[in-house]
């Protein structure tokens, strides 16, 4: 996923020469791929070093802080802390939406279903506080449901199907902990759905919320299905500021949509109350589900494995978090963009498959972090602006993942130069097997295939490579987003989607000076990525001999 952005108060940038000696700064969300000039790099030193010398007088002089050494799992046991102390907190009615025109839960209902989509857990989850709280209220029983659906695709692999269903068993452990009932459905939401309400004489329905367009079309075949007197509700439980609430259109770029949301972030930047033991036990129970005979059972790609790094679920999300918090955020602010360089969150694929919050990482990096100065700044303007505003992008235009959704003039330069010569001319299958000329671009495919995730800042070195070497822009989209939908870990989310399409069309981005292929899309080179890090180190790690 591909960023990049000027220097503010909130935010600092790394900078970039283009090839027409413009300086550009480059940002990349929470260890993913959009662009605004930024000063000089000289005249930011000078500044950032005359700072340091005259410190104001109203500014007393600050003890050193002495690192603490924490004990291992203490983000854990300090988060279930705040949730006990904070079970009053209310919950803001600005993130729910009704889809149904039904609003009142049906009386004589035996129970509260939240049928759970994108966030996948229990805890920190505004979607199932709701219903937790709707059923208490109307002294019912809580049952969440999951519909486990298979498309038949390249895209459906051991590696995102193994992650998703462990993440989802830790969901079933807790759940039957604080007695809710958890139901793991086969099939289509629109045909398993409604008749599985109707069958358990539930009351109302409550989701989460997801742009995608495969997600949407669900939610519309449930709306039809279900009975009309019940209830269809959608909280977002998974953007700090609710997606419809942050902008009602399609933004144009970070600098458009970031005052939005900077606005009224402390309206939804709260912490979370606990999502505690259900009072109301259910008379009919939920039918027990065999992990590891339903992984097995899924025909899926197994040639796609999974990942030895990330192991899935909440509790291995946190302690992901806490590492980071511990280790690495100190160097997000100035090595974010060295390949070679542990210093960023590695928390995406959590995120992506909805088992840590966002705003959990925020509120936890915001406090826990402090004595990383800068750093928290920058990583929160990455994690809320930049990755809800991908959101954003999805929501609002439904040719999201399509030349065709890109902006007027990136459509008309990238046609204008679509049979442009290309110096190197590759296949899917190539590119896939990393089989080009550049050991540089061949690493960071290894490093994606192998372990399912890829630098930000390569990530935009990638695909834009992928448009420089395929006949058209519209195969070098279908390509990238193929690649990092089958083998990224967090594929197959906005974040993929708009880093792709940063960097093959141009959104969210401006446009720059004219040359062969790219048009006036941003463009990089080997030369560019040898000034910012050591590459040789990179390619001696994922760049294999015999590839």
């Amino acid at each position: 996923m591909l960023h990049c952005v000027c220097r503010s108060s909130s935010r600092i940038s790394l900078l970039l020469i283009h090839s027409n000696r413009r300086p550009i700064t480059v940002v990349f969300s929470t260890d993913s791929f959009t662009s605004e000039t930024t000063m000089s790099d000289k005249k930011r030193k000078a500044t950032s070093a005359a700072a340091a010398k005259e410190p104001s007088a109203k500014q007393p002089k600050l003890a050193p802080v002495k690192a603490e050494k924490k004990a291992a799992g203490w983000l854990q046991s300090l988060v279930q802390q705040q949730r006990s102390e904070k079970n009053d907190m209310k919950f803001n009615k600005k993130r729910l939406r009704f889809i149904s025109d039904a609003v009142k839960i049906k009386q004589g209902s035996e129970g509260v279903l939240y049928w759970m989509l994108r966030d996948n857990r229990v805890q920190d989850n505004w979607a199932l506080i709701h219903a937790q709280r709707l059923a208490m209220k109307e002294n019912l029983p809580l049952h969440v449901c999951f519909c486990l659906v298979v498309p038949k695709s390249q895209l459906s692999t051991l590696r995102h199907f193994s992650f998703m269903l462990k993440g989802l068993e830790e969901v079933a452990k807790e759940c039957k902990h604080l007695d809710i009932q958890f139901h793991l459905l086969h099939g289509a939401p629109g045909e398993v759905l409604p008749g599985f309400v109707s069958d358990r004489s539930f009351g109302a329905v409550v989701t989460d919320f997801s742009p995608l367009r495969e997600p949407l079309q669900w939610l519309k075949d449930v709306k039809k299905r279900l009975p009309k007197e019940i209830p269809l509700m959608q909280v977002d439980a998974h953007n700090i500021v609710p997606c419809w609430e942050a902008s009602p259109k399609l933004e144009y770029a970070a600098r458009t949509i970031r005052g939005k949301i900077t606005k009224v972030l402390s309206d939804f930047l709260t912490d979370f109350p606990l999502v505690e033991k259900h009072p109301h036990t259910a008379t009919r129970t939920a039918k027990p589900v065999d992990w590891d005979k339903t992984l097995a059972s899924l025909s899926v790609d197994r040639a796609v494995g999974e990942t030895e790094w990330a192991k899935p679920g909440t509790k291995a999300g946190m302690a992901m978090l806490e590492s980071f918090i511990d280790v690495r955020l100190k160097l997000f602010d100035t090595q974010r963009n060295d390949p070679n360089a542990a210093a960023l969150s590695q928390l995406s694929p959590w995120i992506r498959f909805g088992h840590i919050s966002a705003q959990r990482v925020a509120l936890q990096v915001q406090r826990s972090g402090r004595t990383a100065g800068v750093s928290v700044a920058s990583f929160i303007e990455e994690l809320v602006v930049r990755r809800e505003l991908t959101d954003n992008f999805c929501f609002y235009n439904e040719k999201y993942d399509s030349v065709e959704g890109a902006y007027e003039w990136a459509q008309k330069t990238l046609k204008d130069h679509a049979k442009d010569k290309r110096p190197y001319l590759y296949t899917k299958e190539q590119l896939e097997k990393a089989k080009t000329h550049d050991k540089l671009w061949n690493a960071a495919q290894y490093q994606m295939v192998s372990e399912g995730k890829m630098h930000g800042f390569l990530r935009m070195y990638w695909a834009k490579k992928i448009l420089e070497w395929t006949s058209s822009p519209e195969e070098a989209l279908s390509i990238a987003l193929y690649l990092n939908d089958r083998y990224e870990l967090d594929g197959q989310d906005p974040n993929g989607f708009v880093g792709c399409m940063w960097s093959i069309c141009g959104i969210h981005d401006q446009g720059w000076g004219e040359r062969p292929i790219f048009g006036k899309i941003r463009y990089m080179n080997y030369k560019g990525c040898l000034r910012k890090f050591n590459v040789a180190q990179f390619e001696k790690k994922y760049c294999p001999k015999n590839l």
